[in-house]
């Protein structure tokens, strides 16, 4: 009884977590909406094939969908390597990336402009058709084996980086072990669209992050890692057409940033 206490439940979490009513989501699964209500309700279970199905949407095992709580889980999201991760890194390690590459099967450098980071970034950057109409370049330096995204930064919340300064950004998958406290990153967030900032990672104490500018003017926040999209590292900066190299570049921030605190601090 327990079991089918936990799946009913579990079903409804799937389904809602995919923003589907009950008839397109039966669809989506091949059953009729009738059948889907009854699962929904505890009157029916469902048959392997179908078990299979629902759990792989929500990317949790059978064994999860009939005895586990989900509503204590996090969802999981298949990657372009068929591996797959909760958003605290605990089960498995890969994310889902939207890529494209150029006629010899190189990968490329998408560049997100302002105007699209602020908009139809946050609703497309999982979405093939949207991804491929972004402009696209190589860089030769960078290592083949890491996906990179640019991302044009507006505004002075982390100076000394100038506003119009593009950050190239290396694709983060594993959050709770690869994120580095006190580095940057663009984070991609539900309610925060595109931002980038310092990070605080604590993701393996309460599944947050902490987020702060170099400029101390701007308030720091906290942001749960279920409401983050992407994360990717700053890896290199185009700032007035010139590439400067992350390490030098963002050490010099950071101490820029560290004076900064400490002068609001004696202002204080």
């Amino acid at each position: 009884m327990e079991t089918h206490q936990n799946l009913k439940k579990n079903i409804r979490i799937i389904r809602k977590s995919t923003d589907l009513n009950q008839e397109k989501f039966a669809a989506k699964i091949g059953i009729k909406r009738s059948r889907l209500g009854s699962y929904e309700e505890g009157r029916a279970t469902p048959k392997p094939d179908v078990l299979q199905k629902i759990a792989a949407i929500y990317g949790c095992t059978v064994d999860d969908l009939l005895y586990a709580d989900l509503s204590q889980l996090s969802p999981v999201t298949a990657t372009k390597n068929g591996i797959q991760t909760d958003v605290s890194g605990r089960r498995l390690q890969l994310r889902t990336l939207t890529i494209t590459a150029d006629e010899k099967g190189k990968e490329m450098i998408e560049w997100v402009p302002h105007k699209e980071a602020k908009a139809g970034y946050l609703n497309g950057y999982s979405d093939p058709d949207y991804i491929s109409t972004l402009p696209k370049f190589h860089l030769p330096f960078l290592p083949s084996d890491a996906s990179y995204r640019a991302f044009e930064i507006k505004g002075d919340s982390m100076q000394p980086l100038p506003s119009g300064s593009v950050v190239i950004g290396e694709f983060v998958q594993d959050w709770e072990h690869s994120i580095k406290t006190g580095k940057t990153y663009i984070i991609v967030s539900k309610n925060d669209g595109v931002v980038y900032k310092r990070v605080v990672n604590n993701i393996h104490k309460d599944g947050t992050l902490f987020l702060y500018s170099d400029n101390a003017e701007y308030e720091p926040y906290i942001i749960h890692a279920n409401d983050v999209k992407e994360v990717w590292v700053a890896k290199r900066f185009i700032i007035n057409e010139a590439i400067a190299m992350d390490s030098l570049w963002d050490k010099m921030f950071a101490q820029m940033a560290a004076m900064r605190q400490e002068l609001k601090g004696l202002k204080n």
